[in-house]
């Protein structure tokens, strides 16, 4: 399970990205082609992934707060899953789109304090916090989209410039009464479905689940549509991308609004499920370098790769805290991590089950 790229043309009429192959042919020169220009995904890439793969991981996380129903099995589940969402945030622009991001905790730091201060000061249901956060996150995504797309700014600068509006925001909600400054936001405990608090773990579980699902359903549209093929084409190379007829722009600003939803929401989940958010937890960078992580170690722009990833993080989190009390050992298991992958699985561990799985099936004929 690869993650969709691009062919190079190896024909004279180009892929149909818009739905116009001679069209797409007269506006791809020749300098384009030299240079490998990004093609959209073959129609095999296109197909979905079978049916029997998603129900299998899905019977598999709905069998699991049945079979570990401790308290610690149930927490380490939900925050698995919760890495998985905020991970997928990233791979959606990161991934998919090739706009790789160190601030992505802008948008997760922006959901939280939205639906908690919609909920705290304004009395809205927590409920309704989820989408308040999707909105104030898909909304910071477009802004900072616009303006540094409008700017020209791609790679490097564009991962500082995300960088520097997490913690322009986070000196901002760290100096403003409405987010309670510096002391953060305490939300009070008061159980029940109703107000977003569950009397037992596996309600949160279940939440992260269902969200898990939708994030996992939009990576599977992506990987197939069309706008997933113009995606992994400006990924590739926005010039060919550009003669291809991709409004390059406008693409990536949608696709900086879809991420910016889904870490708001992951923001939002955690303010609910720990009742508290302040500055630094909000746009701590580590949320950022966790995002990345679990993304690139599963395996960036593909559809499990957050959740595998995510599995992996959260085994050494826990088992870190578990097994010693030294501050910050987990973050450089983490960089140890990210380190091999990068040496030797440098399209993450979702790449290596592919190949094992197509050794197997050799093997089998």
């Amino acid at each position: 399970m690869s993650r969709p790229s691009a062919p190079k043309a190896n024909s004279g009429v180009a892929p149909d990205v818009q739905g116009h192959p001679a069209r797409a042919q007269e506006a791809t020169p020749a300098r384009a082609q030299r240079e490998g220009a990004a093609m959209p995904m073959a129609r095999s890439q296109l197909l979905p992934l079978p049916w029997k793969l998603h129900l299998t991981v899905l019977a598999i996380a709905l069998a699991y707060p049945f079979l570990f129903p401790s308290s610690f099995m149930l927490n380490f589940g939900v925050l698995a899953l919760f890495y998985a969402f905020i991970g997928q945030s990233w791979n959606i622009s990161g991934g998919f789109a090739g706009q790789l991001s160190f601030g992505h905790v802008a948008f997760f730091g922006i959901g939280a304090y939205a639906s908690t201060i919609a909920q705290l000061r304004f009395g809205f249901s927590p409920w309704l916090g989820l989408p308040v956060a999707a909105l104030a996150g898909a909304l910071i995504g477009g802004i900072i989209g616009v303006l540094s797309f409008r700017a020209g700014l791609k790679g490097s600068y564009f991962a500082l410039i995300t960088l520097a509006f997490a913690e322009v925001l986070r000196i901002v909600s760290n100096s403003v009464g409405i987010t309670g400054g510096g002391l953060g936001m305490l939300i009070p405990m008061k159980p029940g479905a109703a107000n977003l608090q569950f009397a037992e773990r596996s309600g949160f579980y279940f939440l992260i689940l269902v969200l898990v699902v939708i994030s996992i359903a939009l990576a599977e549209w992506l990987r197939r549509s069309r706008f997933g093929a113009q995606l992994a084409a400006i990924r590739e190379n926005e010039d060919a991308a550009k003669a291809l007829g991709i409004n390059v722009f406008r693409e990536k600003v949608k696709v900086m609004l879809l991420s910016g939803a889904i870490g708001g929401v992951g923001g939002s989940f955690f303010a609910q499920y720990f009742l508290y958010i302040d500055p630094l937890i909000a746009f701590g960078v580590d949320k950022s370098v966790e995002m990345l992580l679990v993304t690139m170690i599963g395996g960036a722009g593909t559809v499990y790769g957050p959740m595998v990833g995510a599995l992996l993080l959260a085994l050494v989190s826990d088992g870190t805290r578990a097994l010693t009390q030294i501050q910050g050992l987990s973050l450089v298991l983490y960089g140890a991590l990210l380190v091999i992958i990068i040496a030797f699985l440098p399209n993450g561990l979702i790449d290596l089950f592919s190949r094992i799985k197509a050794r197997f099936s050799r093997g089998r004929n």
